[in-house]
């Protein structure tokens, strides 16, 4: 039997189809905003096995959502230096539209759960005082849909100055977002009975054919 090559089964895809995968995902987190070496990356992801892991960055190169930024030799063997790629290396709009269910599920389930691993992570490695940093929280946007992208944009400029480091040994962060609008259960209540209706005013009309 072949062994499968994942790189070649993204070459050719979307930059979506290829981080939809969790070890993906997390390797395109490790890498946001800074370059790492693959001893790094390891280092950083030490559930995932270090085969397992060149695999994935293998087809995360092909799609050239990461890019190769220096090598240099480490005891005769060439160690490379990552970066994200110029192919986007989240989901953007046009990718969530071009997605069926199966796969928009897929994706959100592979983002909660690296951002699960790194929460736990946090409880297990590091020291009761770096609670104080953490935060989590909910709250409603009454908001038009022809606003958001204004509110996007005031959001990005915000935090542009802090996507980069700016000094020697500063402190990094992770700051994940997810947008949902609430669905309107009395409108989804007419849009199922006006389905219904549908469907019924079709059987009834295959019937008295």
């Amino acid at each position: 039997m072949v062994a499968e090559d994942p790189s070649a089964e993204y070459a050719e895809g979307s930059a979506v189809d290829a981080v939809l995968h969790p070890v993906r995902m997390k390797i395109v987190g490790q890498l946001g905003g800074r370059t790492m070496t693959t001893t790094q990356l390891r280092e950083a992801l030490p559930e995932v096995k270090q085969a397992t892991l060149y695999r994935h960055i293998s087809a995360l190169l092909e799609a050239q959502v990461l890019t190769v930024v220096d090598e240099r030799k480490v005891r005769g063997a060439v160690e490379r230096t990552l970066g994200l790629g110029e192919r986007l290396a989240h989901v953007d709009h046009e990718g969530l539209d071009a997605m069926d269910d199966v796969q928009l599920r897929s994706a959100f389930l592979g983002f909660l759960t690296s951002l699960s691993s790194d929460f736990e992570r946090l409880l297990d490695e590091s020291g009761r005082e770096d609670r104080g940093l953490l935060g989590f929280t909910r709250a409603p946007l009454y908001i038009d849909p022809e606003e958001l992208p204004a509110l996007q944009s005031g959001l990005m400029d915000l935090l542009a100055p802090y996507l980069e480091p700016r000094r020697e040994g500063q402190r990094r962060f992770s700051l994940a977002t997810v947008l949902l609008p609430e669905v309107d259960s009395a409108s989804s209540e007419q849009s199922e009975q006006s389905e219904k209706s549908a469907e019924n005013a079709s059987a009834d009309s295959t019937g008295a054919e």
